[in-house]
């Protein structure tokens, strides 16, 4: 049986109990505000530095309301989202236009990997949940043709969209569970900034900052293998998103032999690296990276390092040994 889902991600905001304190309280400087809710089923936390407690308090609710209006859009789990119709259906009419923007994003990025992040990999991830949630399944996972048979599925370029249509070739679906949460990280940041917020750290499965901690020194975030562990790594971030990726953090079978990260060009699940970290200057360009980086190789990730500007990659292998890839400034 597939194994609950409980987060995507290996990366947490590490408080007190972690021994990684988030912010120093300067003098004369308000409490900060920090809120802690949910983005797509994943545990969320802002911490909002700002004079004004009630203004704080206004922003706090107009960001819990912008997160619901882009759940409606994005989710697979809501029966009335953008996303749950157009796959039901395989096609939508006057789509939002966050979804229309986002799948532009996503061409972006499946073109910059040579096909690794590909959000009609749906497909291929329910064929593995499928499999391990029946009743004593195949520890070897889905036979080959199976694979072979929902990977024709597979294929970003079946999927045609404007402003005023999106349509895709039957049988194919759509998640955007490997972008989805940087956007609306993304979103609430500038939300934010145009309210005026200097100092800020936005965690919506995603992590972005505005700024520094009030006391001008940056945040950090510390990066963990397992949700409960203390960090292993700590990055210090001023205007900065980072996202990590990671086949630890949900398998579909009870021996952790298959991850959730899937290879959308041969359907299997490759382990290549303990953990992903991509820093970025802002939350949807690291959480693709971050996704399609853990199917492919240092060789090909320097390339496309070598063709971006102002990313840094955090790589962990298999064996704990971990690198650092720098882009052009």
């Amino acid at each position: 049986m597939a194994r609950t889902f409980t987060r995507r991600r290996a990366i947490a905001i590490f408080a007190a109990a972690a021994g990684l304190p988030l912010l120093t309280r300067t003098e004369g400087a308000a409490r900060p505000l920090t809120w802690r809710g949910q983005a797509l089923g994943a545990p969320a936390t802002m911490i909002l530095n700002h004079q004004d407690p009630v203004e704080s308090t206004r922003l706090v609710a107009l960001v819990v309301a912008e997160v619901s209006r882009l759940e409606k859009v994005f989710s697979l789990y809501r029966d009335d989202s953008a996303l749950t119709e157009l796959n039901k259906v395989g096609a939508l009419v006057a789509p939002p236009q966050d979804l229309v923007s986002l799948l532009q994003r996503s061409r972006g990025f499946w073109e910059a990997t040579g096909g690794a992040f590909d959000p009609t990999v749906q497909p291929l991830w329910k064929l593995y949940y499928r499999h391990f949630s029946a009743i004593d399944p195949d520890p070897a996972g889905p036979a080959q043709a199976e694979v072979a048979s929902v990977l024709k599925r597979v294929d970003f370029e079946g999927v045609k969209f404007n402003r005023d249509r999106i349509v895709m070739r039957p049988n194919m679906a759509l998640t955007l569970n490997g972008i989805a949460q940087g956007y609306i990280t993304d979103r609430v940041v500038d939300m934010l900034r145009n309210a005026g917020v200097t100092s800020c750290l936005v965690d919506m499965g995603e992590d972005r900052a505005i700024g520094s901690r009030p006391d001008g020194t940056p945040w950090r975030i510390g990066l963990a293998e397992g949700e409960d562990g203390r960090p292993d790594q700590i990055l210090n971030i001023v205007n900065k998103a980072v996202a990590t990726s990671s086949a630890a953090g949900f398998h579909f079978d009870e021996a952790a032999r298959f991850g959730h990260i899937l290879d959308p060009r041969s359907g299997g699940t490759p382990r290549l690296y303990q953990r992903v970290s991509v820093v970025a200057g802002d939350a949807t360009t690291a959480d693709a990276f971050s996704t399609s980086f853990n199917v492919l190789d240092e060789i090909a990730i320097r390339r496309i390092a070598r063709s971006s500007i102002d990313l840094t990659i955090h790589v962990v292998d298999e064996a704990g040994n971990p690198s650092r890839i720098e882009s052009k400034a």
